[in-house]
């Protein structure tokens, strides 16, 4: 059996992205590739908003380790899709962020996706500790998604030679 697909009460904050023409691929619709670039605005939108990333200046940022997405209805060009953002899981150096994207002003989610960020000083590349300011924000858009007692564990991520 399928699990539900998430509603606008399940996220915490919401952007409106306006599709473009070039979003659509051959089958008329917008093209998988595109979810994983709105799945990424958002989150740093919300990040620079929020002054938790400064582009190029920050001293420790997340760096994506991991990612995924459920697809259920099509979407494309003209929507305007809205995403909802919400953290399901803090841990001492990462986060999962989730996003719902949903078509237009439909109630259910089109596409449900998430990134867990590890982060690390921007020098060495090594995993740091969240510090307190990003981490009350981090809470404050904490909601249970249903993931239950699953834990997930990241790998060091390291800067090659």
């Amino acid at each position: 059996m399928a699990a539900p697909r998430a509603t606008r009460a399940d996220y915490r904050v919401f952007q409106a992205i306006t599709t473009r023409w070039m979003d659509n691929d051959v089958y008329g619709h917008m093209n998988n590739v595109v979810h994983y670039s709105l799945f990424d605005t958002v989150v740093n939108t919300w990040l620079i908003k929020k002054g938790l990333l400064e582009p190029g200046k920050s001293e420790t940022f997340g760096l994506v380790v991991e990612t995924g997405c459920k697809y259920f209805a099509e979407m494309g060009f003209p929507d305007v899709i809205h995403a909802g953002l919400r953290v399901s899981r803090i841990g001492s150096s990462s986060v999962r962020f989730e996003i719902g994207l949903f078509r237009n002003d439909e109630p259910e989610t089109s596409a449900e996706g998430f990134f867990v960020h590890v982060y690390v000083d921007r020098n060495t590349r090594r995993p740091t500790p969240i510090d307190d300011r990003r981490r009350a924000a981090f809470e404050a858009l904490l909601q249970n998604s249903g993931h239950g007692g699953f834990t997930w564990r990241i790998h060091a991520v390291t800067r090659a030679a």
